[in-house]
């Protein structure tokens, strides 16, 4: 016990940076010999204030919503959590009412500062900037989304689903909004991490819109494929070689001195794909640049903060699996580890080459009936 609070106190005050990354289920496979749950993602809200085309959630998103579970309830299952080194605080959009800021999310990340845990937020940031100064003190990382390179790419893509017609005027303002929040916050010290897809929008935009991340001043850049999946299953799916050429010319103009976080990327050191080799062998050479490993399934879990449902993910395409309501998380995590059908598809890991493997989305789309568990990574 006195080996793990000493862990704790030095998880706890290691920058976050590309040599430590908490949200990396790599780190904890490494730590403890098998996936263990050391990361917990709440939905605290199915409101938001946009509905953008690629959003994962949308079809869980509504108008008004019921109240929440208590939150000494949602504590109490934290509590529980034996190796748990990190939140993430998502909706919806988490800052929509002022109320759940007050009440749950400045006391969740007290909760988690005073536990030596790390947090994040995912936000638009288009919301007063008051709201977002009240969590200077506490947040470790502001995750955004930003896919735009001018106002007019922020209200095709962020309204695109809203059900009715979103005057320009409207959503400039947001944008201007959003832009300068990311701004001034990342002047005050926010870690800002601003996240673009890779999708048949931006794959040939990707470094214009790293640009406009870099004079923002956030101190990320994430690049994710975009999975066309739930409210955004009926959009166009990039070819592997679309993707392989977006990242390729990301790479080739981007700032070196700002960290770039890749992730949920298709593309394995056991496809035996040349291309796909070469890619990998450029993305572990680039300085400022990491390979996360998807944490959903592997060290991380979504509760629901209205149903107390645990799901793998916050896309609602995969069943709950269990309820905090009638079991702890580590013993329900531990049930999808070691049960659960949808786990053992994927479940598998190569340590040389620093991946976890696929998650489901991935397999799904890009791998069907590919059995990864018995391949053999290259060389990297």
């Amino acid at each position: 016990m006195k080996e793990e609070q000493t862990n704790t106190i030095d998880r706890a005050e290691r920058p976050i940076s590309p040599d430590y990354d908490p949200w990396d289920p790599i780190r904890s496979l490494r730590d403890y010999g098998r996936h263990v749950l050391t990361s917990v993602e709440l939905t605290v809200t199915n409101l938001c204030n946009m509905r953008c085309e690629h959003c994962a959630v949308g079809d869980s998103l509504v108008l008004k919503e019921p109240e929440q579970l208590p939150l000494p309830l949602i504590l109490k299952a934290l509590d529980e959590v034996e190796h748990l080194q990190t939140i993430s605080i998502t909706g919806g959009e988490p800052t929509f009412r002022r109320q759940t800021v007050e009440e749950k999310i400045i006391p969740l990340l007290k909760y988690a500062k005073a536990r030596g845990i790390r947090s994040q937020i995912n936000s638009n940031l288009t919301l007063d900037y008051e709201r977002y100064e009240k969590l200077l003190p506490y947040l470790d990382v502001m995750h955004i989304s930003f896919n735009y390179t001018s106002e007019r790419d922020f209200h095709e893509v962020g309204f695109a689903r809203s059900g009715h017609p979103v005057k320009p005027e409207v959503a400039y303002k947001m944008y201007d909004t959003m832009v300068e929040n990311t701004r001034r916050l990342s002047e005050a010290g926010m870690f800002i991490s601003a996240e673009s897809m890779i999708n048949y929008r931006t794959h040939r935009k990707l470094p214009d819109i790293h640009r406009m991340i870099v004079e923002m001043g956030c101190q990320r850049h994430e690049v994710h494929p975009m999975y066309a999946a739930d409210f955004a299953e009926g959009l166009p799916v990039l070819e592997l070689s679309e993707m392989r050429a977006a990242i390729h010319s990301l790479l080739d103009e981007r700032d070196p001195a700002l960290w770039m976080l890749f992730g949920t990327l298709p593309f394995f050191a056991c496809n035996g794909v040349e291309e796909d080799l070469q890619l990998l062998r450029r993305l572990w050479k680039e300085p400022n640049v990491t390979v996360r490993n998807d944490p959903d399934g592997r060290n991380r879990v979504n509760v629901n903060m209205f149903t107390g449902e645990v799901y793998v993910t916050d896309f609602a395409a995969i069943p709950a699996f269990g309820n905090v309501r009638e079991g702890r998380l580590d013993e329900i995590f531990g049930l999808w580890v070691t049960e659960h059908p949808l786990n053992q598809k994927v479940n598998c890991h190569c340590d040389a080459a620093g991946c976890c493997g696929p998650n489901l989305l991935v397999a799904d789309m890009y791998y069907p009936g590919t059995e990864f568990k018995t391949r053999k990574a290259a060389t990297l």
